[in-house]
């Protein structure tokens, strides 16, 4: 059975001391944590991984980053690689956050491209799959999370399903 995962996406928040605080007081929070208790993961902005990774020694919090490209290298303007987070020292990255798909049109092919990328770099990609408050008031719900579903999945070998976390949200734009 998986362990319970609880991811904290700070989206555009907290500068790099601000995140440096924001460990200490998380860590003598958690305390040691039992084998049961769930993996905690934070979600910071690209500007605070270096100092995050530095104040969360050990393994009782993970590292993710908020969006990734799912190109290798090359000359993409503001672009980073899965093998840049990897090397930043995270373990996981949000992909096709809600907010993504609705307001940077992010696509279902991208997601799981996206997705595919961080697998092969050694990343476990957590897909968020999530409706738009009209969607919902619409009662489509289900066709669009279903949808999503259906094509943000990247093709894997059971294996590699298990490093696979999906995530439910709804937006409100």
């Amino acid at each position: 059975m998986r362990r319970p995962l609880l991811v904290a996406n700070w989206k555009m928040n907290k500068n790099r001391d601000q995140a440096r605080a924001f460990a200490g007081a998380l860590l003598s929070r958690l305390g040691e944590g039992a084998d049961d208790s769930p993996e905690v993961v934070i979600a910071p902005p690209f500007t605070a991984l270096d100092a995050l990774a530095a104040a969360l020694p050990g393994d009782r919090v993970a590292l993710a980053a908020q969006d990734v490209s799912p190109l290798a290298e090359g000359a993409f303007t503001g672009d980073i690689s899965a093998s840049m987070l990897a090397d930043a020292g995270c373990r996981y990255c949000i992909v096709g956050h809600s907010e993504r798909r609705a307001l940077h049109g992010e696509t279902n092919q991208q997601v799981a491209a996206t997705a595919s990328a961080l697998l092969s770099a050694g990343l476990r990609p957590i897909i968020c799959l999530g409706e738009t408050q009209e969607q919902r008031d619409a009662g489509q719900t289900a066709q669009v999370v279903g949808q999503q579903l259906a094509e943000s999945l990247p093709p894997v070998a059971p294996p590699a399903a298990r490093d696979l976390v999906v995530a439910l949200s709804l937006i409100h734009i």
